[in-house]
């Protein structure tokens, strides 16, 4: 293909030249970009198969062996990968490469059992940096801007994500990391960062402080681009995020499984995040029955990574909930947009027989009179039930005697909204936790299944 550059690198993995600077590769036609990934796809399959046993066993089982695929559509044959294959094999039984070939390990906290590890060669590292360069790009970056990165740094990926796609760029990187939020305020007015990167939670929180401080970053700060990802958002919340920072926030969109942040972006359009179909091969489906939606429903978002040389997906479920559409953008670009993730499946709460997600709770809240955009939503098992109590924090200055008028606004507004019945309890200003990287939304007290 004329407008892409293949090369071969270290151990015959397959490199992309700079895409990131090469605006073709973004507007390639559809038909194109569909040879392309046909290409990638067979040759991630031949690795998962050779490479991977648990990969080598579910593909047999299936019938299928690498050179059985010849259209795109072939995909569906795959069986899934699941977030619990990786703990199953924990610590590096999904890499396709030994250890001593890759460059680095990342790894999730472990909350919840243990940790999901990836890996990547340095080869996986090139790429992931030229994605989100190409991200911070789409959404109007450009050499020479002063990036300030509030991502956790460490085994989390958005930190390292972010600084070596920032450096890609040609930006100036702030290595902040999250925390010591009075000094994010002051090095952001300092050394007038144009570009934020954070969790869309930990920007109200700098925001916050910097109120807080008498800074008024809206008006005195050079900020223009907010790159913020890491967990689900609203639109309401991006209005609140705008009004007080004086930016224009953008979703960038990742997973530590994939690669990190810089799967997916919203470009300057910002109508749906251009899912970068050179290197991911992305599909929409029915949860339940695990089928392909059409083009526009809803569903849960599928990735098969097309470049990732330590650690292959095949058809990994995300358990985000989104749509995609394959309509141009008014950019030009070609790419699949993702069309917003609402939530996750695993998030969805079932509260008397009605289905919700923190974000719709969160679109409720945001932009009420008196209310901050701080809240928590406390799950019990009532009887056979469950039953949420919201936990909801009021602006600074409001007065106390106003809070149970406050409590059932809100609780009328999110039985209108959303159709549940919920008690709610007005917090003073800062009682709600602040969290450095990814905001705890749900507190689940319900009785653990044995």
């Amino acid at each position: 293909m004329s407008t892409t550059t293949i090369t071969e690198r270290g151990t015959g993995e397959r490199q992309e030249a700079r895409h990131y600077l090469h605006p073709e590769v973004e507007t390639l036609p559809r038909e194109q970009l569909a040879e392309l990934q046909l290409s990638r796809l067979r040759a991630t399959v031949k690795n998962a198969y050779d490479n991977v046993p648990l990969h080598r066993s579910r593909l047999d089982a299936a019938g299928m062996r690498p050179e059985d695929i010849r259209t795109l559509d072939d995909v569906q044959r795959l069986p899934f990968t699941l977030k619990t294959d990786l703990r199953d094999h924990y610590p590096f039984g999904m890499f396709a490469r030994p250890v001593s070939e890759l460059s680095r390990l990342h790894a999730s906290s472990g909350t919840t059992g243990k940790p999901t590890v990836v890996g990547y060669t340095q080869g996986d590292l090139d790429n992931w940096a030229d994605l989100v360069a190409r991200s911070l790009t789409s959404a109007g970056g450009r050499r020479g801007d002063v990036v300030h990165n509030a991502y956790g740094y460490g085994l989390f990926t958005g930190g390292l994500g972010a600084h070596y796609g920032a450096e890609r760029m040609g930006g100036v990187i702030v290595p902040m990391s999250g925390g010591s939020t009075e000094r994010q305020v002051a090095l952001i007015m300092d050394f007038g960062a144009r570009i934020l990167c954070s969790t869309p939670s930990y920007a109200l929180a700098i925001a916050e402080v910097a109120e807080q401080q008498g800074v008024n970053l809206a008006k005195d700060s050079r900020l223009e681009i907010g790159m913020f990802g890491a967990e689900p958002w609203s639109d309401a919340m991006r209005v609140e995020i705008e009004a007080r920072l004086g930016l224009r926030a953008v979703d960038i969109y990742g997973l530590s499984e994939i690669m990190g942040p810089g799967v997916a972006c919203e470009c300057s359009e910002r109508n749906g995040l251009h899912g970068w179909e050179d290197h991911f091969l992305f599909e929409v489906i029915d949860p339940d029955t695990g089928r392909q939606v059409p083009e526009g429903q809803p569903g849960e978002l599928v990735i098969t990574t097309l470049t990732k040389t330590a650690l292959p997906m095949l058809r990994y479920r995300t358990r985000d909930i989104t749509r995609v559409s394959t309509t141009p953008c008014a950019c030009g670009r070609t790419h699949v947009r993702i069309l917003r993730v609402t939530g996750r499946n695993d998030d969805m709460l079932i509260i008397r027989g009605v289905n919700i997600y923190p974000s719709q709770v969160e679109s409720v809240l945001v932009g009420l009179p008196d209310v901050a955009p701080h809240y928590q939503l406390i799950v019990e098992r009532q009887g056979r039930l469950d039953h949420v109590t919201v936990e909801a924090e009021v602006q600074p200055g409001v007065d106390p005697a106003a809070y149970d008028g406050i409590a059932r606004r809100i609780a009328h507004q999110i039985k209108t909204m959303l159709g549940i019945s919920t008690d709610v309890i007005v917090k003073r200003p800062g009682e709600i936790p602040r969290s450095q990287g990814k905001a705890v939304r749900v507190r689940d007290l319900r009785p653990k299944s044995v």
